[in-house]
């Protein structure tokens, strides 16, 4: 039996970082605020800028920050999370005391009578073959054990060099129209997933580019709702944002929490 609910708040990449307060305090509102009034909330992934361990979190009050407030939003509504690909290392002792529900990737739910599968977005953009190398590589247990061994400032360091690189590959992305068709979803994958998931609905993060999207791959026909990214803290970069998907009975639309 798949989730049902009559009302639902979707987030996703927020990269919840000390640096970015004024999204992080967007965040906090939103739990208090915006999430309340829906009957579930679903964080499709990227919740933290990085996540080396739930040992870090004991000694990071930012993070034990974040931790209250998701508690406090799940003592009123069901909250679900899938993981990025920032923070897939979220273990059971953070979800615990947050008192979310943990979810596959992918996830078929039920929003107002209409079924929607839910994804983070990295693995459908198949056509970047050196990030699905990677991925494989780092999803797997006994490397993530090995890694969560190792002493956390040798953690912590190897997650800023990784967030470097993906810095600079987001810059390249934004001025190469090629890289950036390489780094989005492709229609195969999307394909695919839908038809194992006998959907037509899919909600993903991820590739930072909000929008609804009606598309078609043979005899398939789906639509395609892209979560926005939240950065409320560079507005030199011309870019200040903070969305999330609201379902209900009047559909789904975005709702934008830079102007709430």
């Amino acid at each position: 039996m798949i989730p049902q609910f009559a009302s639902a708040l979707l987030i996703s990449d927020l990269h919840l970082t000390p640096s970015m307060p004024l999204t992080a305090q967007r965040f906090f509102d939103f739990c208090e605020k915006e999430a309340p009034k829906v009957e579930a909330v679903f964080i499709l992934g990227d919740l933290f800028e990085y996540w080396v361990g739930d040992d870090a979190a004991a000694s990071s009050p930012f993070q034990q920050e974040v931790q209250r407030a998701i508690a406090n939003l799940s003592a009123k509504v069901k909250t679900y999370y899938l993981y990025g690909n920032r923070d897939f290392l979220i273990g059971k002792h953070f979800i615990k005391k947050t008192g979310m529900t943990l979810m596959s990737d992918p996830s078929t739910v039920e929003i107002a009578s209409q079924k929607w599968v839910l994804a983070h977005g990295d693995a459908l953009c198949t056509a970047d073959l050196g990030y699905q190398i990677f991925r494989s590589w780092v999803r797997k247990p006994w490397i993530q054990k090995i890694f969560l061994t190792l002493p956390l400032n040798w953690r912590k360091g190897v997650a800023q060099h990784l967030r470097t690189n993906s810095h600079s590959q987001y810059q390249s992305q934004q001025r190469s129209a090629s890289q950036q068709r390489k780094m989005d979803v492709t229609r195969e994958a999307c394909a695919a997933v839908l038809k194992d998931q006998s959907g037509d609905r899919l909600i993903h993060g991820h590739t930072h580019m909000p929008k609804h999207h009606e598309e078609t791959l043979g005899n398939q026909n789906w639509q395609r709702w892209v979560l926005s990214d939240w950065d409320l803290d560079h507005p030199e970069s011309g870019r200040p944002r903070a969305s999330a998907l609201l379902i209900d009975s009047a559909g789904a639309r975005y709702l934008d929490l830079n102007l709430s």
